[in-house]
């Protein structure tokens, strides 16, 4: 009998193989260009050291690791041909280290950066007298 702690246990395990699956369908030339998209962007921002919403943050910072993550990759999932995507979780198994995406990584830094800027343009002072 599993308890709820080893269901999530495995759980995760399977997301993080299908992140895994899903980094290498972006690879692959055999995998439609919107699937591929669509894994890509899943893939990078899953493998992403950096969250879109940092976990510090309460209750926000982990809904994109509860709910927007396993959603993005359910949706790219969906979009792979079933059979490359077995062989692609297959081969994801077999890897033993988590690949990096230093692409999602600069498309997350690039949003926070642009996000303060436009914060701080927007609170600027216009320099113009009312």
């Amino acid at each position: 009998m599993s308890g709820p702690l080893e269901q999530l246990r495995r759980w995760a395990a399977l997301v993080r193989r299908d992140t895994i699956a899903l980094w290498l369908a972006a690879r692959d030339p055999r995998v439609p260009l919107p699937a591929k998209v669509a894994a890509a962007l899943v893939a990078a921002y899953a493998l992403s050291p950096i969250d879109l919403i940092p976990d510090f943050v309460p209750v926000l910072g982990y809904l994109d690791d509860l709910l927007i993550v396993p959603l993005g990759i359910a949706l790219a999932v969906r979009l792979v041909p079933p059979l490359l995507m077995a062989e692609f979780r297959t081969e994801a198994m077999r890897r033993a280290e988590r690949p990096v995406s230093r692409a999602g990584a600069a498309a997350i830094i690039a949003a926070w950066l642009a996000a303060a800027a436009l914060i701080l343009w927007a609170l600027w002072p216009s320099g113009t007298a009312a």
